[in-house]
């Protein structure tokens, strides 16, 4: 069985819960849930195994905080034995505006901290990743508390919409492959109503 490791970033904490920045953990919390998988704590992180069309998911949200999330992401992906080009690692990205998703093979961690720290233990920027714009609604100097931030309730349902969308974008992922994905899913704008 063909075996993917989906990685949503965030910190642990309930005073991170809702936040721009947990939005990985909150992809693959619903992703998890809609497939009727439960996540149970393990070294370095939290884990599910889902089925999907055939295909293994091993889901984890690492308990290392944001900027130590590259050591969970090598510790999977060497004890699952899945190659790098079967993950997906799912993150906030405030060079997107609120209303689009991103699917890529690779490229820079573009200053996100989570990012910076796979790269540097993985050695590469080339592994598939799902930026979530959270756009960039805030001051000079201010991105921190911004991503760090909870939703604004004007968000939240456009936030439940993508939330929805980057879970068929996963099955898409697994079943139908990177490049199909993409050309499905990178050039749809969002919106509410």
């Amino acid at each position: 069985m063909s075996k993917f490791l989906i990685a949503g970033l965030g910190n642990i904490g309930a005073e991170y819960a809702n936040t721009r920045h947990n939005i990985g953990f909150d992809v693959v919390n619903a992703f998890v849930l809609k497939h009727g998988g439960t996540f149970k704590v393990d070294r370095l992180a939290y884990v599910a195994t889902v089925s999907y069309k055939g295909k293994q998911l091993v889901c984890i949200c690492p308990t290392t905080y944001m900027n130590l999330s590259g050591r969970a992401f090598r510790y999977w992906i060497d004890k699952e034995k899945i190659p790098l080009e079967q993950t997906l690692t799912i993150v906030d990205d405030v060079a997107l505006p609120l209303d689009k998703i991103r699917l890529r093979p690779g490229g820079s961690s573009g200053g996100h901290n989570g990012l910076k720290d796979i790269e540097q233990i993985m050695g590469t920027t080339e592994y598939p990743k799902l930026r979530f714009g959270v756009g960039d609604n805030y001051p000079r100097g201010m991105q921190a508390d911004f991503v760090l931030g909870k939703w604004l309730k004007s968000e939240e349902p456009l936030v439940l919409l993508k939330i929805e969308k980057c879970i068929e974008l996963i099955e898409s992922y697994v079943h139908a492959g990177l490049g199909p994905t993409m050309t499905a899913f990178n050039n749809l704008v969002f919106a509410v109503g």
